[in-house]
């Protein structure tokens, strides 16, 4: 997502006009990404490993190689065919006029999971299936990874538009990497208890982070056309007031109270949709519904907000949100996400209305 909305930002800045730029452009960027899905993957692979050995007190060498392999290969795969198609969407977009802010962004969030995820389903299961007589398999993807890691950092080390991404841009991720993590230990804590946690977490975190994105990228895209880095435009500050944030005030607000507004019936299709698939037929009741929108529109604000101080903060100190802000924003909507549903389920269940999949 933070290349969408980098290369959204140089579109609608008019600096993609020029075809040997905009390939320099798309290039570092590409290698850029595939750099730290490599270091990414592999520090998730490590933070996964630890925690299961810590929690259940085993350790396994070749699953954890196993582990290692198929991160790294899916992430940098994923990434890599998601990159291409964003680059597709932010040129067409522009070549028919529209705001690629608007579709690239949302685009990355919306399928990103769904390619990981099947990305991750399949490879696993072909190096699940060959751990026991084919494990140099698992050895070899990650030496290729290894030795292709020095010939990325070549690329965007040379390449101007990167070169100072790749100082700056790495407290973002793995600062996002670990709070995603906590996000992934309520998970692990509730999935017990609360039946059906598992079928809306992934809802609840996914349109919330969509949404955010969606705005992070209109505000920093809006900064750049508007002032420097580092200067504070005259129409916003760091803190407004909630008011003038989210509803009338900055210009960002109508954005976001249409993103609000647009909270509530995208997540009242899909969780019935996702009800039914689960159940084979619709079981969700009024308590449910209310107390899910609920936490959905306490979440969803709640982003939204951080998103004005975060990316002002930001521009303020000269960091460019491009770069920095959608990480920390997408890992808060995993931890708030998460959270929140967790919330909503206890209290169902203190009310003698819990949600089971299972009646």
């Amino acid at each position: 997502m933070c290349l969408a909305s980098r290369l959204s930002t140089q579109a609608n800045l008019g600096n993609m006009h020029n075809y040997k730029i905009m390939m320099s452009m798309v290039i570092g960027n590409i290698c850029l990404v595939q750099i730290q899905a490599i270091v990414a993957s592999l520090i998730v692979a490590l933070f996964a490993i630890g925690v299961n050995a810590a929690i259940n007190g085993t350790f396994s060498i070749e699953h954890s190689v196993m582990v290692v392999a198929a991160s790294m290969f899916t992430a940098t795969t994923s990434c890599f065919v998601l990159d291409i198609i964003l680059t597709m969407v932010i040129l067409v977009a522009k070549r028919y006029g529209f705001n690629p802010d608007n579709l690239a962004t949302p685009l990355a969030a919306s399928i990103g999971d769904l390619v990981s995820l099947s990305l991750l389903s399949a490879i696993a299961s072909v190096l699940y299936q060959n751990l026991e007589t084919k494990i140099w398999i698992n050895y070899i993807v990650i030496s290729v990874y290894i030795i292709v890691l020095p010939l990325w950092l070549l690329v965007v080390l040379r390449n101007k538009f990167t070169r100072h991404i790749l100082k700056s841009g790495w407290v973002p991720v793995i600062s996002a990497l670990f709070i995603s993590g906590l996000g992934g230990l309520v998970l692990d804590a509730a999935v017990d208890d609360h039946r059906g946690f598992v079928v809306f977490q992934p809802i609840i975190n996914g349109i919330g982070g969509n949404l955010v994105s969606v705005q992070a990228s209109r505000m920093a895209t809006k900064l750049h056309q508007t002032t420097e880095l580092g200067i504070m435009p005259t129409f916003s500050r760091i803190f407004e007031w909630p008011h003038r944030a989210l509803f009338k005030g900055v210009p960002y607000a109508k954005t976001a109270r249409i993103l609000i507004a647009m909270s509530i019936p995208g997540q009242t299709v899909f969780i019935f949709v996702a009800d039914a698939i689960h159940k084979s037929a619709s079981t969700l009741d009024a308590a449910f519904v209310f107390t899910y929108l609920t936490a959905n529109i306490i979440q969803i604000t709640l982003l939204l907000y951080v998103a004005h101080i975060i990316i002002h903060a930001m521009w303020r100190w000269k960091i460019d949100p491009d770069n920095s802000s959608i990480p920390y924003l997408t890992a808060l909507g995993d931890l708030s996400g998460s959270s929140l549903l967790l919330v909503a389920f206890i209290f169902l269940d203190s009310i003698g209305r819990p949600y089971d999949p299972q009646d």
